[in-house]
């Protein structure tokens, strides 16, 4: 059972897609107001586990138990997942953020148009509020992206490959935003691969190769052992497998 300082509890939970497994035997937990990156080898299950957090899909074994609600989580998917050339501006993809207080047809008023404002404004993006989305830069969409995070106001925040294939000065903006949301004891996880800049700024780390390899402090579970281990277990892994069961003792 979850303890009232845990956002996130794995019991046993393996997740996958028809019944191949993308990451198994998970167990732990994510305390509340935790900064935490999840890295691994490409294929190691990392995104196929935020939407597993996120409820977009079942565990095929096991349960994530959530400390709150699931309209309170803000989740960011890989950009590659957002269809760009829809018809709309930087000025609505923010307000959707208001979504899950105001609901999808609820109106916006004269504070929701300030609150708007200012997520822009955190996010250097004031006067791009009509630009049309598929006239934006990569880290131009990202900033819109993270406003519209800001505009959520969750406790638990999912990011999948937040600063991929974006500017430095983007990329150090937003990166400033994850520290205030700490700051502000909500709880961050991450999926990245710069090791450098998880070693910099993610005190706790889970390294997963379809199953976990190592979770605790980032320095100790990035060591060139675990990291060793966790490419050769994504090498191994066989793609037709079915799901293996957990024995019970």
């Amino acid at each position: 059972m979850s303890s009232a300082s845990t956002a996130i509890q794995f019991d046993g939970v393996t997740l996958g897609y028809g019944r191949r497994p993308a990451v198994h035997h998970l167990d732990g937990e994510i305390p509340a107001g935790c900064l935490m990156a999840v890295v691994g080898p490409n294929g190691a299950g990392k995104s196929t586990l935020l939407k597993g957090i996120v409820g977009t899909l079942k565990p095929l074994e096991g349960h994530i138990r959530l400390k709150g609600p699931a309209s309170g989580i803000a989740y960011l998917p890989q950009v590659a997942e957002i269809d760009r050339s829809f018809p709309l501006s930087v000025y609505d993809l923010v307000a959707m953020g208001l979504w899950s207080r105001s609901g999808l047809f609820g109106g916006i008023g004269r504070r929701d148009h300030a609150r708007i404002e200012e997520a822009l404004a955190a996010v250097g993006l004031t006067g791009f509020e009509r630009r049309p989305l598929s006239t934006l830069s990569g880290g131009q969409m990202q900033r819109a992206l993270f406003a519209r995070l800001l505009l959520q106001d969750a406790p638990l925040i999912l990011l999948d490959e937040p600063f991929t294939a974006i500017d430095a000065k983007t990329t150090a903006d937003l990166l400033d935003l994850v520290r205030r949301w700490h700051d502000e004891s909500r709880t961050v996880v991450a999926v990245l691969h710069d090791l450098d800049m998880v070693k910099r700024s993610f005190p706790q780390t889970l390294l997963i190769a379809r199953e976990p390899v190592a979770w605790g402090a980032t320095g100790e579970v990035l060591s060139p052992e675990n990291l060793l281990k966790a490419r050769r277990m994504v090498e191994a892994y066989d793609p037709h497998a079915d799901v293996c069961h957990r024995s019970v003792a």
